[in-house]
């Protein structure tokens, strides 16, 4: 019966490490190599085929060495720690006593032990790992005297290696105590010494690898706060980005021409005069109507800074040229120190200059459009 299950044990040894391999020969990719060992934890299901040996306590009455053979079931449940269920075996045979001649009797005694053992873990997942193990379980005995359950407990160590990314092997020895009291009813307890190797077969698909760790992306610049075009129009408001240094734009970004009409702003007849500085005085009335369309002008010009306009002045026909010419230069230095008075910049302004009674808007054979023509423009520089 022993070598049957000593037999039986090393076939299925054998077998999950065949299947082992040929799971993991067909999982892995063409440039990686086959033994390559899983690199960080695994916390898939594995069954571990054991065989080993005992050191029997004296007390037992029997050959101080016996083989057993067992088959656990189990998982890591984080890196450092797994925990089995395992069922094993092993048959003694009774020695004869002193007068008896000594020696092996036909008699034996059976253990199937039943229980669960919990393994702790050092070092890393790659490595050589060495452990301690404590179990608990139930021995259920039987020989020609009695047969029946009792407890028992081991404690030990090892040594574990993963080879594979499915399958591990462990070397470990421990001491196991029995508390049968009924094997010999003069006898209570026995503790055995054992040497067991195990190999380990994960069972399922392989975790699949972590993804890689991605760096969260940069919070996006404000918009609101960035003018990547210099335009004066903020990017999340600029619907024309990347517009020329110096091209006028309006508020969306958009190039915009820039008409700054003082149509309106009209002189009585042969004003100003030389040396006349208040400008109400030189306007046509109603005056208000001529200085509104002035600060208008101003206005816009204070929205526009990169605007620069030239400051020109007209006269109607009437006169002689070099007298218009005169006049029309005045009319525009006026509204050039209006503009200035107001707080825009004379570096934003040419001139200025006049052109006398040329470029008319009116008909200068009537009042009404002469009366046009005696203006001021400002003529933005685009």
């Amino acid at each position: 019966m022993k070598r049957k299950g000593l037999y039986f044990l090393i076939a299925l040894a054998l077998g999950g490490v065949g299947a082992v391999h040929a799971q993991d020969t067909t999982a892995a990719p063409a440039d990686a190599s086959s033994s390559a060992a899983t690199s960080s934890y695994d916390g898939r299901w594995y069954i571990a085929p054991t065989v080993g040996a005992y050191y029997n306590d004296h007390k037992r009455d029997t050959n101080s060495r016996q083989i057993y053979y067992g088959l656990g079931f189990g998982r890591f449940i984080n890196p450092n720690m797994s925990i089995d269920a395992f069922v094993d075996r092993t048959k003694r045979e009774m020695d004869n006593g002193p007068a008896a001649g000594g020696g092996h009797s036909g008699n034996s005694w059976s253990n199937t032990n039943i229980g669960a053992t919990a393994r702790f873990y050092a070092g890393d997942w790659n490595a050589w790992r060495p452990y301690g193990l404590v179990g608990l379980m139930g021995s259920h005995h039987q020989n020609m005297f009695d047969h029946g359950w009792a407890p028992a407990a081991e404690l030990g160590g090892g040594v574990s290696k993963t080879v594979s990314d499915s399958a591990d092997i462990r070397l470990e020895a421990g001491y196991r105590y029995d508390w049968d009291n009924k094997t010999y009813p003069n006898k209570s307890g026995y503790g055995d010494w054992f040497l067991g190797f195990s190999v380990i077969s994960r069972f399922g698909a392989p975790a699949a690898a972590p993804a890689p760790a991605v760096a969260p992306a940069p919070a996006p610049a404000d918009c609101s706060t960035m003018d990547s075009d210099h335009d004066g129009v903020n990017d999340c408001d600029d619907k024309c980005p990347n517009t020329a240094p110096g091209t006028i734009v309006g508020p969306d970004g958009c190039p915009q021409k820039v008409v700054i009409d003082l149509r309106g702003v009209n002189f009585k007849f042969d004003r100003p005069k030389a040396g006349e500085t208040d400008i109400s005085k030189s306007l046509a009335v109603p005056t208000a109507d001529s200085i509104s369309v002035l600060n208008q002008a101003v206005d816009t010009l204070q929205r526009y800074p990169q605007v620069h306009v030239t400051v020109a002045g007209y006269t109607d026909s009437k006169g002689t040229d070099a007298y218009n010419q005169k006049l029309s230069e005045r009319r525009a230095q006026i509204v050039y120190n209006y503009l200035t008075s107001h707080g825009i910049d004379a570096s934003r302004l040419e001139g200025p200059i006049g052109h006398g009674s040329s470029n008319p808007i009116g008909d200068n054979a009537t009042d009404a459009g002469r009366a046009q023509n005696r203006r001021t423009e400002l003529q933005v520089q685009q």
